[in-house]
């Protein structure tokens, strides 16, 4: 059977190389198909890389990134290959999730969304990174994110 692809989608079903930079990946949306009902949408991205912007060592995260879908969803594919784009990219951790939320946020146009950036240590010291777009609409039951805070090795 022959693979049909969404309409407006071009790397759903297609060979998609990942972006050399977040602002040459393409976040694609599709149309949200119960719009009246509030729930929350969780993509959890264990292996987030990104490179600091002046040493240009590698940094690590977890992402956690929880959204309240209005018309559009974000596909899942093109999100990822966003993501995967910041691994050549130089920002400092505040940077790299501010930077994501604003994407989602300008092409999705959620009735909420939130993101945890929770960055491995490096120098010693691990970053977490916390936005959210306001108060989440009543009445939904929205999980903790799950990433237990630093605790070194033991």
């Amino acid at each position: 059977m022959a693979k049909k692809k969404a309409r407006g989608l071009t790397q759903l079903g297609a060979h998609s190389a990942i972006p050399d930079q977040p602002d040459k990946a393409l976040l694609e949306r599709v149309p949200n198909p119960s719009p009246s009902a509030d729930y929350v949408v969780r993509f959890t991205c264990p292996e987030f890389t990104s490179l600091c912007p002046v040493t240009g060592q590698p940094d690590f995260a977890h992402l956690v990134i929880d959204y309240v879908p209005g018309k559009w969803l974000v596909e899942s594919k093109s999100l990822k290959l966003y993501l995967q784009s910041f691994r050549n990219h130089g920002a400092f951790h505040e940077d790299c999730t501010m930077q994501i939320a604003t994407a989602l946020k300008k092409r999705l146009l959620p009735k909420w969304l939130r993101i945890g950036g929770y960055f491995y240590p490096r120098g010693g010291m691990p970053i977490d990174v916390f936005h959210a777009s306001g108060d989440p609409p009543a009445g939904l039951w929205i999980p903790d994110q799950g990433v237990p805070g630093y605790r070194g090795r033991g």
